[in-house]
């Protein structure tokens, strides 16, 4: 039956029970009319997410998400409408009507959808396979290599963990016996067939990686080479009906709690780099699947959370990778940290040589993204770093927050925001560039204001740091003033029934779903003391600011200028 897009929400929602689905993901207990449980959306152990069976929607008393079941659905598989639309009007039984069907269509379609429900039951089926080979004693060799690497039993039943026995046609057989076309198999990326028309195993000899989608069904395998052998290290499922690999990441699904409990990702490179720091209890820890990271991955994870840490190989290409990575991040507008892993480590040898409180050391110093890239620049010339800087504000996606980043820049570079819009100026977008100096002066004031009151907000039992640092005097808005005059008058209990609604709205954004977790705070005091320390710096710099003022079109100025600019970086990374 072919139906509008509304009609389609509708029985949709007729459908599929939300209590049912939430169930999937939630622990939900009955009481009375609702039914409740820990917000799935942000860090807390109460019931404070409720929801009502009979209107069929969802609201959580603390972080205020709320909606029905396809927003659920949306929000907790990190999805588009379009795609939960499609995934829960599938499971509902009804077929969505685009305008453009036709016979011919319709019959493609259905052969595709027929063919796609193989292939999940052949990797189902390939999956066991795999597990029970893991067990026999042709494995061996590859159990010694998962103990070898540290790998626990909880986390080789977790992640479906298998063996690709070395014979050519081991899973041909299993397959066979199944009844399954061998020719869908080749499409799988299962088999692989030769000139003479005989099907092989593709995966042999191999430790074996299931992919999942975010509703648990495998979807592609990624296979290790154990023994010292003359073949690719690793060997992927090849681009399918159900799998492109530039579209999912390893171990996005087992993260899925993780991330949302801790609202942040920790986006690493290889299969076992996920693995370990599963292990080592940081669930919210998903790879990149042996590839460059890519938008459509990015889009992925951005429906979880907008927070990211990056841990990458401390070599050359490492940094080089991480680079890229924190470009794309920032130029979306997401938040991204860099973990700048010691060379010549990996996340793995760091964890298991020198253990967990090295690592979240490491975390709590790593550099926000946009530093990290600042630091990379030092081995550019002066020309080829103003060339960098105009490069992303130009791939800069949201125009809001090319200010800011302006202004973050310039205290970094340490020369003045005023010059800077200058040597940028034909790069920004207008209303980024059309700002007086004391426009500008004032857009890194409000933001040195809102970093000092978010943690007051979020700490408020640490008011006496904030005042032991003199960031309570470098508030210059009245809006800010006032709120850390009640901070400081009211207890914790006490405060909220004070503020205005301006003042509610920013005290519920600080605490809720969009900022990281909270903590003891003293990650965030330091990074809010270099930010307080860069202001004032950057307020009193401008040892640029007679070079930038003369500087002509003309090429000697320009060197003199370029000059004078690698002068104050090479400061500024000594002082650094």
């Amino acid at each position: 039956m072919q139906q509008q897009s509304k009609d389609v929400i509708r029985a949709v929602k007729e459908r599929l029970n939300i209590v049912d689905v939430v169930r999937r993901y939630v622990d939900l207990k009955h009481n009375g009319a609702r039914w409740v449980a820990p917000c799935p959306f942000h860090q807390e152990t109460k019931p404070s997410f409720s929801v009502n069976e009979e209107k069929g929607m969802f609201y959580c008393f603390g972080c205020h998400a709320s909606g029905d079941v396809l927003d659920f659905y949306s929000r907790i598989n990190g999805l588009d409408f379009k795609e939960t639309l499609e995934q829960l009007a599938t499971e509902a039984g009804i077929r969505l009507d685009n305008g453009v069907y036709n016979d011919r269509f319709n019959r493609i379609k259905r052969q595709e959808r027929s063919v796609r429900q193989q292939i999940l039951r052949m990797y189902e089926l390939a999956t066991s396979h795999f597990i029970a080979a893991l067990q026999e004693a042709e494995s061996s060799e590859c159990r010694s290599y998962i103990a070898t690497r540290g790998l626990s039993d909880d986390i080789v039943q977790r992640f479906n963990l298998g063996w690709a026995r070395r014979g050519w046609n081991s899973l041909v057989q299993t397959l066979q016996r199944a009844g399954f076309n061998l020719d869908i198999a080749v499409e799988a990326g299962l088999l692989g067939r030769s000139e003479k028309g005989n099907y092989f195993d593709r995966f042999r000899g191999r430790l074996i990686f299931p992919i999942k989608n975010l509703t648990n069904q495998i979807i592609a395998f990624g296979g290790r080479i154990i023994a010292d052998e003359k073949e690719a290290k690793y060997i992927n499922s090849p681009d399918t009906l159900l799998y492109k690999k530039g579209e999912h990441l390893y171990g996005l699904q087992q993260a899925r709690r993780g991330i949302t409990s801790k609202n942040r990702i920790l986006l690493t490179e290889g299969y076992v780099d996920v693995l370990t720091l599963h292990q080592f209890g940081y669930d919210n820890a998903v790879g990149v699947l042996g590839t460059a990271l890519t938008n459509d991955q990015i889009k992925r994870m951005s429906g979880f959370t907008s927070n990211f840490t990056l841990i990458f190989d401390g070599d050359r290409a490492g940094r080089k990778a991480a680079l890229r990575s924190c470009e794309m991040l920032l130029t979306r507008g997401l938040s991204c940290a860099v973990v700048c892993l010691p060379e010549g480590e990996d996340i793995d040898s760091l964890l298991r040589g020198s253990g967990s409180q090295v690592f979240d050391d490491l975390q709590r110093q790593a550099p926000d993204g946009l530093r990290f890239c600042v630091d990379m620049l030092k081995v550019l010339a002066p020309r080829e770093t103003v060339e960098w800087v105009r490069n992303f504000l130009k791939q800069v996606t949201i125009p809001e927050i090319v200010s800011t980043y302006i202004s973050r820049l310039s205290s970094y570079l340490q020369i003045s925001e005023t010059e800077l819009r200058d040597v940028l100026s034909s790069t920004l977008p207008v209303h980024a560039n059309n700002q007086s100096p004391m426009r500008a002066s004032l857009t890194r004031q409000n933001i040195l204001d809102r970093e000092i009151m978010m943690y007051a907000v979020r700490y408020p039992h640490r008011i006496s740091d904030i005042q032991a640092i003199g960031a309570d005097m470098a508030l210059r808005s009245v809006f800010a003033r006032q709120l850390c005059e009640k901070l400081k008058t009211f207890s914790f209990d006490e405060v909220f029934q004070h503020l205005d609604q301006k003042e509610k709205n920013f005290w519920c954004y600080c605490r809720g779903p969009e900022v990281p977790p909270l903590d003891d705070g003293d990650n965030e005091l330091t990074l809010l003391r270099r930010s307080l320390e860069d202001y004032y710096k950057t307020a009193q710099t401008s040892s640029l600011s007679d070079a930038l003022r003369t500087r002509t079109n003309n090429f000697e100025a320009d060197l003199d200028y370029l000059r004078a600019f690698k002068e104050t970086l090479e400061n500024r990374y000594e002082q650094s």
